[in-house]
């Protein structure tokens, strides 16, 4: 009776584990249709943005000398790549804005753990980086400048401006909003301030530090351009601005395509990492 019993037992939890896991594959397919679906119209969405613009160039109902068309922005772009005009400048922008996003992430961490750790500090600096953070980065660039002189460390200067304020007030907040609890628990059993940082503060806010580096991508080329903008003799903002001077904007809008299409690539590089980070956190 009981081996009977024993059977039906196992055989019900068999059938139980089968339909769990058919669930999960029902629920897996959907999602990738789901995701494929998006990506569909992603692409659809993009294509008919092109042709519209394509369109509209060709049959001059929009003026060709202000908004050129995607054709002649293609031939441009080619042009410049087989000439070696183009990699250049974008190499260097891409340079700028690499260090500047990850001197920026590391910085604005950095603060924000300082700030936990002195909290008398913090009181007296909280409305300090307010103010920092509400002024209009554009405005430093001039200081940064004459400070740092043309070149490539106003330009990171300019970005860090931009990146590290805004970081730090996010990070060091999600510091402050962490569960009590926990640290209580930790200090109950003897746990050192550090202690405390390293097992408690820093693992309870991975997520949104790590969230923090898909924003600082963002940012980091707000940075790049608008110091490009205001001292440099090359790079992507260089050339955005020698075309409107010399009102060629076929220049401005290639060179606008091609910072869409690489601060995409940064920007999906980035999530990647971040999935594999908490991937990997959440196994650990």
């Amino acid at each position: 009776m009981s081996r009977n019993h024993e059977a039906g037992r196992q055989k019900e939890q068999h059938n139980g584990e089968a339909w769990l896991s058919e669930l999960h594959h029902q629920h897996v397919a959907k999602e990738r249709k789901r995701t494929w679906a998006v990506r569909i119209a992603q692409a659809v969405l993009l294509v008919a943005f092109f042709g519209l613009w394509e369109a509209a160039g060709r049959n001059k109902w929009i003026d060709v000398l202000l908004f050129s068309y995607p054709s002649k922005l293609f031939a441009h772009l080619w042009k410049t790549l087989l000439d070696g005009t183009l990699l250049p400048h974008t190499g260097i922008t891409v340079l700028e804005t690499i260090v500047g996003f990850v001197l920026g992430t590391l910085l604005g961490t950095i603060i924000a753990g300082l700030l936990w750790w002195f909290s008398f500090a913090s009181r007296v600096l909280d409305p300090y980086l307010v103010v920092l953070n509400s002024m209009p980065k554009v405005a430093l660039g001039p200081l940064f400048i004459v400070g740092f002189g043309p070149g490539m460390t106003a330009i990171v200067a300019t970005t860090l401006s931009v990146t590290v304020i805004i970081t730090t007030l996010v990070i060091y907040n999600r510091f402050r909003e962490v569960d009590s609890g926990y640290i209580k628990v930790v200090r109950l059993f003897g746990g050192s301030r550090w202690q405390i940082f390293r097992n408690v503060i820093l693992p309870d806010s991975f997520a949104v530090i790590i969230s923090q580096l898909k924003v600082n991508v963002g940012l980091a080329w707000v940075g790049v351009i608008v110091g490009e903008f205001l001292t440099s003799k090359a790079g992507l903002g260089y050339l955005i601005i020698y075309g409107f001077q010399v009102f060629n904007f076929t220049i401005v809008l290639s060179s606008l395509l091609v910072i869409a299409v690489v601060a995409t690539v940064m920007y999906r590089l980035v999530s990647a990492l971040e999935h594999r980070l908490t991937r990997k956190g959440q196994e650990e």
